[in-house]
């Protein structure tokens, strides 16, 4: 159906690296553009870098609905706290654990 992967980092910098090649200008009622921008927005709003690729797929509702799958389990991966870190949530910076950055 769709293969999608993406890999995100909040780094403080945004960044979306967008490669889904959606067939169809639509699907149903919804403007298939509306996604590229909604990635824009989650990345620009949240000070991530966030890249997205189509690994294989030729529907346009399985590219979408597999885009927001594998965001979602990104985003679950990149902020749960993992006990083997002592509790703190993932970070290449540190930023994150810091309580102040937190309420940012």
């Amino acid at each position: 159906e769709a293969l999608i992967q993406v890999v995100l980092d909040f780094s403080g910098r945004d960044y979306l690296g967008y490669g889904l090649e959606i067939p169809t200008e639509r699907v149903g009622k919804y403007d298939t553009q509306l996604v590229r921008e909604f990635y824009a927005a989650v990345a620009s709003n949240a000070h991530m870098t966030l890249h997205i690729r189509q690994l294989d797929g030729i529907n346009s509702h399985h590219i979408i609905e597999a885009s927001f799958k594998a965001w979602a389990r990104a985003m679950r991966m990149a902020t749960e706290y993992d006990e083997r870190r002592r509790g703190s949530i993932p970070s290449s910076k540190g930023a994150l654990t810091d309580e102040t950055a937190l309420t940012v």
